[in-house]
């Protein structure tokens, strides 16, 4: 679990990425949570799309990555998402205490 501080950091952080992944009519499928689980591990923090033709919300789609993923949400904005789950093998990004 993350804290208000540490969010508000990683809010800061996501500002300066772009969306590299989507989430679509298909919805979340094991293929999107192998993508994202390789992401995370690679990256820490990511912002996926939520297209418009998808059947969840940008809200249940963070709420369903969290939960299959273990990672922290930090934010949803209109149709973005950003998570966050510190890497296992070689953490890059160091949260203030």
């Amino acid at each position: 679990m993350i804290t208000t501080k540490q969010r508000a950091y990683l809010r800061n952080l996501s500002n300066g990425i772009d969306a590299l992944y989507q989430t679509g009519k298909n919805g979340i499928t094991e293929t999107v949570i192998k993508t994202l689980d390789d992401a995370l591990e690679a990256r820490e923090l990511i912002k996926i799309t939520v297209l418009e033709n998808s059947p969840l919300s940008a809200k249940e789609v963070m709420a369903k990555l969290c939960e299959k993923l273990s990672c922290e949400p930090v934010q949803v904005i209109g149709r973005k998402v950003v998570i966050y789950r510190k890497s296992q093998n070689d953490p890059v990004i160091e949260l203030p205490k």
